[in-house]
């Protein structure tokens, strides 16, 4: 086993990483970048090292950086978690050149799954069914012809691209010519590859994708599937295991397809075979490999009781962490919730800011780098927290994370909670009848109000506010005008010590983002609505 392992990310799957690595007895190394100096990982972790300022580029992928802190403090091993480098296969293999195991897939496997037309063809070797597609294409005139072959719509894609970057869904030949150039380019800026190809666009699909794990010699195992498809423009919000409604047949026939190629390229650690799966049709096709572990890799854990990290760090350290033609059964049904540092009512605007109160639900899994008082900066991704919900089946899953997701306070700025909980009262989404199109009419509404100018001398106040401190230094506070104020909130049918806004010099501007009753007492003055 390894003596010390550097955690070459961030947040909340830094900290996950790191917790196993303490329980197995293995020293760990945090890197931070300089807005993460105080970060929840760097005070976890034995070490930390500073490898830049907040830019991605200028730290989390600054890989001499990170090498140089490798180095410096005898690291043996590197985890990557998921983004940033961990599917950087030359940062694997200069790991690995230098001695340093890289704790993952092979720079190999990297490279062929990374590109997603190397690893369509892959799956063609090892009759995995296949959307209709293309290969690379050579300009937009090859694009026409080969959507018009398949039959809009198609998806136009980048073959290194991820995370729901550097797609686009085209409905006739007009849409395809506008995205290509910007696709291209979008490739071009964020993978640093150009490639592109098309393939059928599967209407109202499902996204279900297979937890695989590879001993890198020909072995592999399958534990079980997830479905992904509650989804906001290609990115997850909710993933569940085992995948509602999904026939016995079909979900062996998935299982057995991700195997025949895991088992084929002799894979090595933690993956995941990704497949959209029509149901209507009951028919699934493949769509790609991620070669790390996944950001929902926490319901698999629940249902099939694995530690998938200690075992990406067992493996790579020398020992296989399961038996040969093992077969894992669930138990029970489990759901992940993704919180969001994001503004639903503003088109999904990102959050930052500073958290004043965090609370999470008692003997509920989170997975989070999050605390009161943390400084959410706009530099990163906005996964604050992800919350793991179980049950005996679906029905008392769906109806635990309700009450979970009840308790979960989060002040400072919005977040995408409320939306969570919406989601739980879809009729498709408690029916099972999912698919990646089920947010897509989605109208969020929330009981909030914006403070636009805060006014002059303008104080949230409460009756009878804060007193006998005074002999620790703390002043008194409270309504000025406290029959007033408690008058207001009788008005309003409030009781008379509920928090209000007290105006004693200027007046605040306020936007109300749904209907409210207000009352305005006190002396007389203007008020605009």
């Amino acid at each position: 086993m390894f003596n010390k392992v550097l955690v070459a990310n961030r947040g909340e799957i830094a900290c996950r990483i790191i917790r196993s690595l303490k329980e197995m007895g293995v020293k760990s190394v945090a890197v931070y970048s300089d807005p993460d100096e105080t970060a929840a990982h760097v005070l976890m972790a034995d070490e930390a090292v500073r490898i830049g300022p907040a830019p991605v580029k200028d730290s989390y992928l600054n890989v001499p950086a990170i090498l140089d802190a490798i180095k410096s403090t005898g690291a043996e091993a590197v985890h990557p978690g998921y983004g940033f480098l961990s599917e950087n296969a030359e940062f694997a293999k200069v790991l690995e050149e230098n001695g340093i195991a890289f704790i993952g897939p092979t720079p190999k496997h990297l490279v062929e799954f990374g590109l997603k037309h190397r690893s369509k063809e892959l799956a063609q070797e090892f009759n995995v069914p296949l959307v209709p597609g293309s290969g690379l294409l050579e300009n937009v005139d090859d694009a026409l012809a080969h959507s018009k072959e398949i039959g809009y719509p198609v998806m136009l894609k980048s073959t290194a691209g991820g995370g729901g970057i550097g797609m686009s869904i085209c409905r006739s030949d007009k849409e395809l010519v506008e995205s290509f150039d910007r696709i291209k380019r979008l490739s071009e800026n964020n993978f640093k590859n150009a490639g592109l190809f098309v393939e059928k666009y599967v209407e109202r699909g499902r996204h279900v994708e297979v937890q695989i794990f590879g001993d890198g010699e020909g072995n592999a195992v399958v534990l079980g599937e997830r479905d992904c498809s509650v989804q906001r423009r290609n990115q997850k919000v909710i993933e569940e295991t085992p995948a509602p409604n999904l026939p016995e047949k079909t979900r062996e026939a998935l299982h057995s397809a991700a195997l025949r190629l895991v088992q084929g390229v002799a894979y090595r650690s933690a993956g995941t075979v990704e497949f959209i799966y029509d149901a209507p049709s009951d028919k699934f096709y493949f769509l790609e490999v991620n070669t790390r572990l996944q950001v929902e890799h926490g319901v698999t854990e629940t249902v099939y009781d694995v530690d998938l990290v200690r075992w990406m760090i067992e493996l790579a350290a020398g020992t296989r962490p399961f038996e040969i033609g093992a077969k894992f059964v669930p138990h029970g049904h489990a759901m992940e919730f993704r919180v969001y540092a994001e503004d639903p009512g503003k088109n999904f605007r990102p959050s930052s800011g500073l958290l004043t109160e965090v609370k999470f639900p008692e003997g509920i899994r989170v997975d989070t780098w999050i605390s009161r008082g943390t400084e959410v900066s706009a530099f990163y991704d906005p996964l604050l927290a992800k919350v793991i919900v179980a049950g005996k089946d679906r029905e008392e899953n769906i109806e635990n994370a309700k009450n979970a997701l009840a308790e979960v306070r989060l002040y400072g700025f919005e977040t995408n909670i409320k939306l969570l909980r919406d989601v739980l009262d879809m009729a498709d989404f408690v029916s099972g009848n999912v698919s990646t199109w089920i947010l897509n009419d989605y109208k969020y509404s929330n009981r909030i109000f914006e403070v636009l100018a805060p006014g002059l001398q303008t104080t949230v106040q409460d009756y009878p506010g804060r007193l006998k401190y005074w002999d620790v230094g703390i002043p008194p506070s409270g309504p000025m005008d406290n029959y007033s104020f408690r008058l207001a909130n009788k008005i309003v049918g409030n009781a008379e010590n509920a928090a209000g806004i007290e105006m004693t010099h200027s007046g605040c501007t306020l936007l109300f983002h749904a209907d409210v009753v207000i009352a305005f007492t006190g002396g007389d003055f203007p008020a605009k609505i």
